[in-house]
Order: structure tokens, then sequence, then C-alpha cells
């Protein structure tokens, strides 16, 4: 049975609507759990002893109560400071809760003008790698150990394929053996030169993976070096941290979003927030161009409906913020990209790493080249 609840007046402020499913298994009345998010995630304050204004117009309303779910309004005033404030309502306090996932989440366009989003996008990708209808392909420099002339080597052998990007394995960041502005250095030099004397545009893409008080002086180094996009980890590095790269004019540069760090607030069915959130939503709140995100049947345990959700929210309407691309990986195979194609659609970047590597990888990502060529 659906209760429908409004506790607060019927102000016309525009609403972040969030719904939250509640885990039966906790014993707590849906009823009492709304009221503590409502309050937790606005004042943290008793609400009886909030003012008459702030308890109509600052705490979160409850919107509807429907079995298990409770969905909750907030006014867009409560995000005022940026993304990380809105983060900070989305998911803060209600993070430390047991049994409560956020499912749903519908942003007005007052909220979402404040939002520039990815750069490029869908088109502006496509354009980039001139490919208006197949998938993009990248791949990942692996594995950790080589020195940056060892990688680079493999970085030439993968470009002269015809890969649209070869960025660096997320792990890949200043150890002794490659120091990070070496390899940096020395990749983006070697994919250059193939890229000049190829009718096909490839780029390299470092991860700046490095201290926070050095991320936007490397990203800006790595572009005068040659890099042609860049690989963050919003889960380390933050997600503001990224849209300050993506709305960065003079860097001007794609990027790829990695989930490292960011699995644990997706795989408890019980707790935390669904995959097309965390890996579609909010990266594109934040700036990325194209989202990793294990794939259904390789090394991690998403399912394939929860795959589709993260490309769904790629693609969905998000205001005038540009869809982007999803990039299902972990462990991906040859023999998989017909499938993973019949699922995801031609909107997609599809990223294998290790499996090219098992024989000629030349002829391997040739092979893949070849595969999404006619699409």
């Amino acid at each position: 049975m659906t209760q429908q609840t409004n506790s607060s007046s019927d102000s016309d402020f525009a609403r972040i609507i969030v719904s939250y499913r509640i885990d039966p298994s906790i014993g707590v009345k849906p009823e009492i759990i709304a009221e503590a998010i409502r309050t937790e995630q606005t004042i943290e304050f008793p609400f009886d002893l909030a003012p008459t204004w702030i308890q109509n117009n600052v705490v979160g309303r409850i919107e509807n109560i429907d079995g298990q779910v409770v969905t909750i309004g907030y006014p867009i005033g409560v995000t005022g400071g940026g993304l990380g404030q809105f983060l900070n309502v989305l998911w803060g306090n209600v993070s430390l809760l047991n049994g409560v996932r956020i499912i749903d989440l519908q942003l007005p366009a007052e909220f979402l003008a404040d939002f520039r989003g990815p750069r490029f996008g869908v088109a502006g990708l496509r354009s980039i790698f001139n490919a208006p209808t197949r998938p993009l392909l990248c791949t990942a420099l692996k594995p950790m150990g080589l020195s940056p002339e060892e990688l680079g080597a493999t970085a030439v052998t993968l470009a002269r394929a015809g890969f649209d990007m070869i960025k660096d394995d997320h792990g890949l960041s200043s150890q002794p053996w490659a120091p990070w502005a070496q390899r940096v250095k020395t990749i983006a030099r070697m994919v250059t030169e193939v890229d000049a004397d190829s009718p096909h545009h490839c780029v390299y893409m470092p991860a700046l993976n490095v201290p926070a008080d050095q991320l936007l002086d490397a990203a800006h180094q790595a572009k005068e070096w040659g890099a042609g996009a860049l690989l963050v980890l919003p889960g380390l590095a933050g997600m503001d941290s990224m849209r300050v790269l993506a709305d960065d004019p003079e860097l001007n540069l794609p990027i790829m979003s990695h989930p490292s760090f960011l699995g644990s607030t997706v795989v408890n069915p019980q707790q935390g927030i669904d995959h097309g959130i965390v890996f579609g939503t909010l990266m594109r709140l934040a700036g990325a161009d194209i989202s990793i995100f294990p794939n259904y049947g390789g090394r991690f345990s998403f399912s394939q409906e929860e795959c589709e959700t993260v490309a769904q929210a790629c693609a969905a309407s998000l205001g005038e913020i540009a869809t982007i691309f999803p990039s299902p990986g972990g462990g991906m195979t040859l023999d998989r990209v017909p499938e993973m194609i019949k699922v995801y659609g031609t909107d997609v970047t599809l990223l294998i790493g290790g499996a090219l590597h098992r024989g000629d990888l030349f002829s391997n990502a040739r092979q893949l080249v070849e595969a999404v060529a006619p699409l």
C-alpha cells in the first residue's frame, strides 16, 4: 500500500528527489527511517527544535512511502556549494545507516543548470576519432613492473593496430621502475610519433593517480607532453576534482573515469547506491566522457541487469548534460565482443586489456579493430 505524506509546507522550491529502499531485516519501520534521513541529510538537528521556516523549506520532505521504499525531496538550496555538497546531501550521513540503498534519483533542471558535465561526451569523442557509428576501442598498458620504454613499446604496437585510446592501467602511479613523469613523457612521445604517420587517430591516456596537490599540474603537463586524454580515479581523487579537470578550458581533454574504490558503494544489494546512479549519473555530473565499470561475466560480481542500468544512465536525458560512453571491462575477451555489442549497442567503449596479450599482441589487437570497423 502506498502512503502519501507531506511533512512540511507546500513550498514551491525545486527539489532533488531521492528514493531509498529500506532493508526489512533491520527491523525498523520505513516511516521512522524516513524521518531520520530527511533531517540527517539536511539540518542534522532535532526537527521539533528547528524554526518553522527551516522545517518547511530546508529539511527534506517525505514525498512518498511505498512498502520499503521511501522517497524524499530535498530543496536544491541545501546543495549550495557545488558537487561535493550535493554528494553530501545524497549519501552523507545516510551512508552510516544500516540497510539503506538509493535506488532512484531525479534531478530538476534548475539543479542541472549549474553543471557543465562532460566536455566531449559521445558526440565529441565520435568526432575526435572519426567514428560516427562504431564502438570505440580502448586498452590498458600492463603489467605493472615494466619500464617506461617497455610500456611505450606495447603502446606503439597497439597504436599501429588501430586502437583509439591506450590508457595507463589504473595502478600505474609513480613506482620506482616507471616514475610518473618519465613514463608519461616517454609513452606520449612514442604514441604521438606513431599517430603522426597513421590514418587512424590514437591517443595515449595517462592515469592521474598522483597526490592531490599535483593533480591539476600533472594533467596540464601530460597534455604538454602529448597525452590526448586522461584517466581519473574519482573514488580516490574525488568526484569534484574530476569536475575541475573537465571544466578547465585550457586543459580541454577527454576524461575516462575508473571505478577503483567505488565498488563498496554498489556491491551490497541492501546498502549503498544503485549502479546506474554511481557509474552513470554521477560520472556525468562530474565530467567523465567515458565511464569504466566491471562487465558481467568477468572477474567481478556485477549482473547483466546492473550493467545495463549503467549504460542506460549514461544515455538518459539529464538536462543539457551530454551523454557518455559506458565502458564495460574487467576480464573481457575477444570472443565476447559480439555479445557486448548486442547488449550495449554501438555507443560503447570496449575495454580489453590482458586478454590481448595471449598470443601475438598485434594480431589480437588488429582482430578486434577489424571486428568493429564495419559497425
